[in-house]
């Protein structure tokens, strides 16, 4: 079953995507936004470029954006439907040029995510879930396939997908705390959440600050369809209507037999490192 909002937003992200790799096989400049907070003029350029096409085919929506002015959630707040954007998620790894970059599109009706875009410009991969279409991957030249989380039931015999830029030595703690060794690391949050919707991966952790609602929204709703939960590591859905835009609680995404034993690790683990400001 076709659903035509998530069929526009497959079609915005990919008319940005050549923008992005056209700034991308560049010798491009990068500013910084705040310490180790890179921007590109790829980030920009898309940024605008998908806000503009949100709003023409959804004029009704509010639209929240990475690069866009903050005081527009307050002004979107009260619209039925929000749209978060990422327009380059991995800035990092979009500068390092490792191709671990994404586009990120998600969509909130009510309270919850309901539609997610990931678009991966350096490999053509495609990532998309609603409630009428479920959850399905594309590839360059072949058909869609549906995608599903894994069945893995110990966190012990976990893979653990984690970021290739933000590993602490807490979070090395918390894995070994789950007993496993297995982790993948990956660059960007969506690229993250797409390996647990696909059963690349198990488990999805990030303990403490985990980015803003556009680094979570896309991925939500791509792991719900596909199977799986997605909460904040308290357990707890995210909340797309609080006025405040960090992930302060941090994410925790898997399936659902792992994701009570998850939860429960991660409360030994902050009495176990009651300081560790990672784990808050």
């Amino acid at each position: 079953m076709n659903d035509p909002v998530l069929d526009e937003m497959v079609r915005i992200a990919e008319a940005a995507s050549p923008l992005i790799l056209e700034v991308y096989k560049t010798d491009f400049s990068v500013d910084y936004k705040a310490k180790d907070d890179p921007v590109t003029q790829a980030d920009q350029r898309a940024n605008e470029q998908i806000c503009a096409s949100l709003a023409d085919a959804f004029p009704d929506a509010g639209i929240v954006a990475e690069e866009s002015d903050p005081e527009g959630f307050r002004r979107a707040q009260a619209a039925e439907r929000i749209f978060f954007v990422d327009p380059l998620d991995g800035t990092r790894e979009f500068v390092a040029k490792n191709g671990e970059f994404v586009i990120m599109i998600g969509l909130v009706e009510g309270d919850r995510a309901t539609h997610g875009v990931v678009l991966a410009p350096a490999s053509g991969i495609l990532w998309a879930a609603s409630p009428s279409t479920a959850a399905w991957r594309s590839r360059p030249g072949e058909n869609r396939s549906m995608i599903h989380v894994g069945n893995c039931g110990r966190l012990e015999d976990t893979m653990v997908v984690a970021s290739r830029s933000h590993r602490t030595e807490v979070l090395e703690q918390v894995l070994e705390f789950f007993g496993t060794s297995t982790v993948m690391a990956l660059g960007s949050a969506g690229l993250k959440g797409a390996a647990i919707a696909d059963a690349s991966a198990d488990l999805y952790v990030a303990p403490g600050h985990a980015g803003k609602r556009w680094d979570s929204c896309a991925v939500d709703a791509l792991v719900h369809q596909a199977g799986g939960v997605y909460t904040d590591a308290y357990g707890t859905l995210m909340d797309y209507r609080s006025r405040d835009l960090t992930n302060r609680r941090g994410v925790a995404a898997c399936n659902k037999t792992l994701h009570p034993l998850l939860i429960s690790r991660l409360a030994d683990a902050r009495a176990t490192h009651p300081d560790a400001p990672e784990l808050k």
